[in-house]
């Protein structure tokens, strides 16, 4: 019953945008300074040299220290750029002034675009997400973007979706499209989870 399952995702994004819209601007910071730690940790375990990531919004868990340190540190950082059809373009991070507004209004870099294959080449990829199950499967925001590229990749580095800790549950509602995520990254915490059949 896709509707069903529709529903049952609308009314949880519902649920967890409003959770985080009331956060106060130092449990935020708190978040911020959480995940920059934790994302650091991940990449020194796996030995990233090149990453994937996003430019988080302000109700999101901060991206923004981590992305700042793993530039300052020599990483290359791709970020997504939405396009019109659905699938993502990217771009190599530069400074937090070449950035612009994209589609939906979100926060995108400016510059080259390597094409969607590019994230392939990638020792990491953090994705955002409303929330994740204990199973891995991700709940995204509803457009899609990061279930199509998940969906395409021919060679998929490692995922993790960044989520405030209250984000992991229990279970949530999935279609057959929505892709599975290797773990999460919390303010407090890593989780890799079993690896899901495909």
């Amino acid at each position: 019953m896709p509707d069903a399952i529709d529903d049952a995702k609308r009314a949880l994004r519902a649920d967890l945008r409003e959770r985080r819209q009331i956060r106060s601007e130092a449990a935020r910071a708190e978040a911020a300074e959480g995940l920059r730690a934790q994302l650091d940790a991940l990449v020194a375990e796996l030995g990233a040299r090149s990453v994937s990531c996003y430019l988080s919004l302000t109700t999101e868990p901060g991206t923004h220290a981590f992305l700042d340190e793993a530039m300052t540190r020599g990483l290359r950082v791709l970020l997504p750029v939405s396009r019109d059809d659905g699938r993502l373009d990217w771009a190599v991070a530069g400074h937090r002034h070449e950035v612009q507004e994209g589609l939906f209004g979100l926060p995108e870099p400016t510059g080259d675009l390597l094409g969607p294959i590019a994230v392939e080449d990638v020792d990491l990829m953090i994705v955002p997400a409303a929330a994740v199950d204990r199973s891995g499967m991700r709940l995204g925001w509803g457009r899609g973007y990061f279930d199509r590229t998940l969906g395409s990749l021919r060679r998929q580095p490692p995922v993790y979706a960044v989520v405030f800790d209250s984000e992991l549950r229990d279970e949530i509602p999935y279609d057959v499209h929505d892709q599975p995520v290797t773990g999460i990254v919390t303010p407090t915490r890593t989780i890799t989870f079993a690896p899901r059949p495909r």
